[in-house]
């Protein structure tokens, strides 16, 4: 049933919103100005993947560790604490003048992003449950815009030739009491809503869903962390000219995703994610053979323009599909999904290492393949399939319907 969005709902869905584009802000601004720390410190190519796998181990202990701590604190809490960590952790990062430090930042901040990232599509599928309709598109639409013009900012202030330091650390300093306020917005899962245990074992269909959401992040991560050293090691870019490969790239997913929602309506969830992983595929194929720095971010772009659609579906699916445990699940499924982040930079550094960072990128084109054909064992329908098979999901049933009800 649709519900109308009055009152504290509202109020809950705008913070849900804010909290997504901060969060999207932040991470624009450290994408944008990768080269600028890589400067900085010193790194190479593999220390580089070093510091993002430290990053990601981090990010990926807490994310999998909220599947228990949501049942117990509730996602309103732990996102209180995590979105305001995210702003301190991003400063350590500014500030670390040696590498050891900056690995040490590193894991505080995946640390940080593992409970926001988690708790914040936990909280957006709570106010999407609400509803009654579809939001988690739109939710992180506001991610994509926050990265934009964290990414722009970058950018423009690297082009005034503003150092790294500084540039991260106003952000820092700026984020930081946005968090806190956001905060007051956030709602409490209703105690029917979340009444079992987070370690009782969750439908299989969930770890399916997770498994996409792995490949969707993985080539997320290699768009944030590798498009500005492509452009400026392989393409011969000026700083300023790599930094607006990232913006594209989220200018892109913020236009997928506001469309999203018409498209899976006319043409089907499967039939969505299935195109979308045959085109990202494609896109990734212009950045890896790119003979000019425009074409390559040309490649960057079209991939976020379709493998936008992956992950905020995911999120609204897993919530749909254990009732009793929505939580849990979404917590289960974004740690999968940051396995995705972690794995992906660590593969493309040794291969980059082993060959050429072309080569490395060249790895997203099998992982994008992969949510093309995984994507058809996704139920049409998550809720009836919740419904008949709770706790039990079949992932290796085709669902014959094409009408989704995500």
């Amino acid at each position: 049933m649709r519900t109308p969005l009055t009152g504290v709902l509202r109020r809950a869905h705008i913070g849900a919103v804010l909290t997504f584009a901060l969060v999207g802000m932040v991470n624009g601004v450290l994408a944008a100005r990768i080269p600028g720390l890589a400067a900085k410190v010193g790194l190479s190519t593999g220390d580089f993947g070093l510091v993002v796998l430290c990053w990601g181990l981090a990010a990926l202990a807490t994310s999998q560790s909220m599947r228990w701590l949501v049942t117990t604190l509730g996602n309103r809490l732990l996102l209180r604490i995590g979105a305001p960590l995210v702003a301190l952790a991003v400063g350590l990062i500014a500030l670390s003048p040696s590498y050891p430090l900056l690995l040490a930042a590193a894991t505080g901040f995946g640390a940080a992003s593992g409970i926001a990232e988690a708790m914040m599509n936990a909280q957006g599928s709570l106010v999407e449950r609400l509803a009654g309709r579809p939001l988690m598109n739109g939710m992180h639409a506001g991610w994509s815009a926050g990265a934009v013009t964290g990414g722009l900012l970058a950018a423009g202030l690297a082009a005034a030739g503003v150092s790294y330091t500084v540039t991260v650390l106003a952000v820092a300093a700026s984020a930081l009491p946005i968090a806190c306020a956001l905060g007051w917005t956030y709602l409490d899962a209703p105690a029917e809503e979340e009444h079992t245990s987070g370690r009782q074992g969750l439908p299989r269909i969930v770890y399916a869903i997770g498994a996409l959401a792995f490949c969707a992040l993985l080539i997320e991560g290699l768009a944030a962390d590798w498009s500005g050293l492509l452009l400026t090691r392989c393409l011969q870019a000026s700083p300023a000219l790599a930094a607006v490969a990232y913006p594209v790239f989220e200018i892109a997913t913020f236009s997928g995703r506001v469309c999203a929602d018409r498209v899976q309506t006319r043409y089907g969830a499967r039939s969505l994610l299935t195109g979308a992983g045959l085109a990202t595929a494609l896109g990734i194929l212009l950045v890896v053979v790119a003979p000019s720095a425009p074409v390559a971010i040309a490649g960057f772009g079209l991939t976020g323009l379709t493998v936008c659609v992956v992950v905020p579906l995911t999120m609204s699916v897993a919530g749909a599909v254990a009732p009793g445990r929505s939580d849990a699940a979404i917590a289960q499924v974004s740690a999968m999904g940051y396995t995705g982040l972690l794995a992906g930079p660590v593969v493309i550094g040794f291969v980059a290492e082993a060959g050429t960072l072309r080569s490395g990128i060249a790895v997203g084109i099998a992982v994008a393949l992969v949510i093309a054909i995984g994507s058809r064992r996704l139920p049409e329908h998550p809720r009836t399939a919740a419904a008949q098979n709770d706790g039990d999901a079949d992932v290796n049933e085709p669902a014959r319907s094409s009408a989704p009800d995500c």
